[in-house]
């Protein structure tokens, strides 16, 4: 017992550590958390300048997590990311070079504006954490977290992002505009120095592991579990969506409850936690049809017509 209250300690500090950068933003940098403990992956969907990269690099600090940004833009290709085999014309052999990829937490800027092709590569890592190239396997190092951005406005020069890869994040956030006051602070704050560089480790890579694995420990009652499902099955019947959600994102939802509970210290997940969770579980893995969109319907009423359609378990 002392030894969990000791990691949820720690799971505190990278909480106060990441909010002494990023003001105001309490629920965003929960769900960051939530996220990365269930062993999901993020998509950041916002304008520029809110502080989408600041807050992943504020996550990576505070765990001593090794840490790799790459700009996506159109001219980027498969082995950029990867790797690629390079000749060694000494004696002919071919030594391996790993990309960004190999790292704990890759931060995908703007992926929108890569090819298809590009984007792809990304999908046997996020799914299976290994990359293939040449025919052989190479397995990326845990814990593994890709979190990527994408400007929701400007589709100038972009690829919009295919169900498949959509369906491979967990969880879509929006970090949002900052409150007057906070945004004063944001200022006064940098007036010197950013706050950035003054983050200090509060945990290590292997006590991250082991909360991860005791997020799998989080109790799930069948009446919890149930209500998952039946929630999840409203939105295969749903009227104006053309595509459901898949028993992948059954499972997502499923994590990140459990993540949820733990992360307020409770050792089973409850109703309150699928409610908070299924909109930035599911909103991105709908698909509506073309009916609903020139109706004027969106994804967020629909989303909110099954949560308040379905019983909710006592």
């Amino acid at each position: 017992m002392s030894a969990l209250v000791n990691d949820l300690s720690k799971l505190r500090a990278v909480i106060h550590n990441i909010e002494t950068v990023i003001q105001g933003k309490s629920s965003v940098v929960e769900q960051l958390l939530v996220c990365l403990l269930a062993e999901g992956h993020l998509l950041l969907e916002d304008m520029p300048g809110v502080g989408k990269t600041t807050l992943v690099k504020a996550l990576a600090s505070s765990i001593s997590l090794r840490f790799s940004r790459i700009q996506f833009t159109p001219d980027l290709l498969p082995q950029d990311l990867l790797g690629t085999n390079v000749l060694n014309p000494s004696d002919g052999t071919f030594t391996f070079h790993g990309g960004p990829v190999f790292t704990n937490l890759l931060l995908a800027d703007e992926i929108n504006r890569a090819s298809p092709r590009t984007q792809s590569a990304l999908l046997e890592a996020m799914n299976e954490q290994q990359v293939t190239i040449d025919s052989v396997s190479r397995a990326l190092s845990p814990p593994f977290m890709v979190v990527a951005t994408q400007n929701p406005v400007e589709f100038q020069g972009t690829y919009p992002l295919p169900e498949a890869q959509l369906d491979r994040f967990m969880m879509r956030l929006s970090v949002g505009y900052p409150d007057p006051a906070d945004e004063l602070q944001i200022l006064q704050e940098r007036q010197k120095e950013d706050p950035l560089k003054r983050l200090m480790p509060v945990m290590r890579p292997d006590d991250l592991a082991q909360l991860q694995r005791q997020v799998r420990d989080v109790i799930v009652s069948d009446d919890v579990a149930k209500y998952i499902l039946r929630l999840v099955a409203r939105t295969r019947h749903a009227e104006g969506v053309s595509v459901g959600l898949s028993p992948r994102a059954s499972l997502a939802l499923y994590r990140a409850v459990q993540a949820r509970a733990f992360v307020h210290e409770r050792p089973y997940v409850s109703p309150e936690d699928v409610q908070v969770l299924f909109p930035c579980c599911m909103s991105h893995r709908l698909v509506l049809s073309s009916a609903a969109q020139y109706g004027g319907r969106s994804v967020s009423h629909i989303v909110s017509e099954i949560l308040e359609a379905e019983t909710v378990p006592v």
